[in-house]
């Protein structure tokens, strides 16, 4: 956990945090109760937030610099769902005495190498203690012309649906990092799935790409089927998956629980619809961006969403994703 803080809050953000909005004038050197977040004519900010919280969105033994890294890109991910270039985050920590300056220098390492990796800078915050658990809060701005936004609302019958990287690896990933897959995967694989869990991989090259290609975009946080039904609901229109087309890593196939990759969440991948006839365009843009994507179902007239297995027979699922009430 690491010895209390002997620095107090104000030695604690100018030790830790003030180095993380250098070069960023509109920071203020975190002097100010504000910043000023400026947006160059003919483009638009696009704002989003996170809340994370010990228990729930990461584990109390989780490395503090990889649940820094996963707040700051759960956020990016959110950006590249609009196709938005991100700028820069406030970030708000709620800590017990008992966390640290020895774990908060390690979150405030974390934040400083997603911030090389992703060009972006702290623009401001607050930071208070509480009793517990741990709960931090993002806010991340991006930039994006007007109109070339992607929201969730233009899914149309006919559009393909599309999904980025694989699918499950989030949620096989919690068990891993909660030690449940031991006996199930061999060592690479239990490392490679909580990895996943822990830091997941914005697709920030990827969402701008898609702008003008994709009619409706949002990432997958709780759970493939979930949220595909949050598009549908959005667009006024039904969705069909088609499980057998889902990408899967090798580890997730191995487990072979497929309910779990459709319907478990914290993948952060991108989800989108788009024309058949933008289908070798999309395919170009995602090869540009290093990053796969494949077709996993279409968009009808009707509601809700259908997921149909090899067989071309509807799949009944539990559950369709994470709620938090």
């Amino acid at each position: 956990m690491g010895k209390p803080t002997a620095l107090g809050e104000f030695g604690r953000i100018a030790k830790f945090f003030a180095p993380l909005a250098a070069g960023q004038p509109g920071a203020l050197d975190l002097l100010d109760d504000a910043a000023l977040v400026e947006c160059p004519p003919g483009e638009r900010l696009v704002v989003t937030v996170d809340a994370m919280v010990e228990g729930v969105h990461f584990l109390s033994d989780d490395p503090p610099d990889l649940i820094a890294r996963k707040l700051v890109r759960v956020n990016l991910s959110d950006l590249a769902a609009m196709a938005a270039r991100p700028v820069g985050y406030f970030l708000t920590t709620a800590l017990p005495k008992s966390r640290g300056d020895d774990w908060l220098a390690r979150f405030a390492d974390g934040l400083a190498q997603d911030q090389a990796e992703f060009g972006i800078a702290l623009l401001g915050g607050d930071s208070v203690s509480t009793p517990g658990p741990v709960s931090l809060t993002l806010t991340a701005f991006g930039r994006v012309a007007p109109g070339a936004e992607v929201r969730r609302s233009g899914a149309r019958p006919g559009d393909l649906v599309f999904v980025s990287g694989t699918i499950g690896d989030g949620a096989f990933g919690l068990e891993a990092a909660r030690g449940q897959l031991d006996e199930r995967l061999d060592p690479a694989e239990v490392a490679y799935l909580a990895d996943r869990y822990r830091l997941p991989r914005p697709r920030v090259a990827l969402g701008p790409r898609l702008s003008g290609l994709a009619s409706a975009m949002m990432d997958v946080s709780d759970g493939l089927a979930g949220d595909l039904g949050h598009i549908c609901a959005a667009s006024s229109v039904a969705g069909v998956i088609e499980a057998a087309r889902v990408p899967l890593s090798p580890a997730a196939a191995r487990l072979g629980r497929l309910e779990l990759a459709l319907t478990g969440g914290d993948d952060y991948e991108l989800l989108f619809t788009a024309s058949r006839a933008q289908q070798d365009a999309i395919l170009a843009a995602a090869a540009a961006a290093g990053v796969p994507v494949t077709p996993i179902g279409r968009i009808e007239a009707g509601q809700g969403v259908q997921v149909l297995d090899a067989a071309g027979q509807t799949m009944a699922l539990a559950g369709v994703g994470w709620r938090h009430f």
